[in-house]
């Protein structure tokens, strides 16, 4: 399953010094996920492929009880396409664990 969306940065409230920046998923798609079923990981993870601009990794997307699930966008990727908190990104996941 391959998903594209646009979404807004955001930093976790409860890590908010360590900046844990991340995307949630739009809720139809979080729906999509979790009707799929498959294999879960710690936390109710999945495995996912995600491309953001031209910057490709390996993750996990998380199941958040208000948010549906959330994907964390490391520094790594942020300072490749210069995104900062409350910028919106063109976002690609493909999920690995079906």
């Amino acid at each position: 399953m391959e998903v594209h969306f646009d979404a807004e940065l955001w930093i976790w409230e409860a890590r908010r010094t360590d900046a844990w920046t991340f995307v949630s998923l739009p809720g139809d798609i979080s729906d999509e996920i979790r009707e799929l079923g498959g294999p879960r990981r710690g936390f109710g993870s999945m495995r996912v492929l995600v491309r953001v601009g031209a910057t490709t990794w390996r993750t996990s997307i998380f199941p958040d009880s208000t948010r549906g699930y959330v994907l964390p966008v490391k520094r790594a990727v942020r300072k490749a396409e210069k995104l900062d908190p409350g910028d919106v990104a063109q976002v690609t996941v493909t999920i690995l664990d079906l």
